[in-house]
């Protein structure tokens, strides 16, 4: 079980926040628990969050030959854009999409980077363990943001997984597909890299995005998951790994440090997107 075994898991649920709560908040709030976390000011920290139709770009996103006119699709469709800070490439967050970020410390040892992702996948399997489907990880060619640790059932992608490690504390973030359609999702990034991309070569190889290898979890097991259920899952398999489980909000240390964190992502947002 290992990571996931914590003398005790605070729980900070933002999941019902709603369109209050902006994304370059929750990059900052995660860098602020890092910070705590990794110092030994708070214990692992398991957080949920949800924002609606942002589209979360990665660094490499921004090197995108024609990005303005991208963005300008992506605006006109109803979405608003940032760039995130950890790894990877565009996403798609909206209302049927929950986020769950482990923040965990380091121990002297460090965490290896395959000990994060594994400790995540762990998690997913053993909330959706009834269901006796295989859920793996691996690349799925086709989908947005691919990367080795795609979590799919029959070759549908519903989920990916990414790390933010900062100051002795690990982020494991994923976005879980959890309702609504992955191919409306998918074919989104499709039109705005065919936009972004303008025909023109690029150094950088990006997504050709197939719409239909990608999925929710409710398409793909059958079931009309609510964001509730998969809450009270998330909160069930952490009691497992815990002797003590609890919600809680940001400490003092955390109320202190935060604004500067949030600065940083809101100055970084402004330079890259303005440039």
């Amino acid at each position: 079980m290992g990571l996931l075994h914590q003398p005790e898991w605070r729980v900070m649920d933002q999941s019902a926040i709603g369109i209050h709560f902006q994304a370059m908040q929750s990059f900052g709030t995660d860098d602020t628990l890092c910070n705590s976390v990794g110092s030994g000011k708070a214990p692992a920290t398991a957080r949920t969050w949800i924002h609606h139709n942002t589209i979360v770009l990665g660094i490499q996103d921004t090197k995108l030959p024609n990005l303005r006119a991208g963005i300008q699709f992506l605006n006109e469709q109803g979405y608003q854009v940032i760039v995130r800070n950890s790894g990877g490439l565009a996403v798609v967050l909206d209302e049927g999409v929950l986020n769950i970020s482990l923040i965990l410390p380091e121990t002297e040892k460090g965490i290896d980077i395959n000990r994060g992702y594994d400790t995540m996948l762990l998690l997913i399997k053993s909330m959706f363990a009834e269901y006796h489907q295989q859920i793996e990880a691996g690349e799925i060619v086709g989908s947005y943001c691919p990367g080795s640790y795609d979590l799919s059932i029959d070759r549908k992608k519903f989920a990916g997984i990414s790390q933010r490690r900062l100051k002795k504390g690990v982020a494991v973030q994923i976005y879980l597909c959890v309702n609504g359609s992955g191919r409306e999702r998918a074919a989104l990034i499709k039109e705005f890299y065919e936009i972004s991309k303008k025909g023109e070569s690029t150094k950088f190889t990006y997504p050709e995005v197939v719409p239909g290898v990608m999925a929710s979890l409710t398409e793909l097991l059958g079931e009309q998951f609510t964001m509730s259920d998969i809450m009270l899952r998330l909160l069930n398999q952490l009691k497992r790994f815990s002797d003590h489980l609890y919600a809680g909000p940001f400490n003092d240390y955390e109320l202190e440090i935060f604004p500067g964190y949030y600065q940083r992502v809101v100055e970084r947002n402004e330079k890259i997107i303005s440039s």
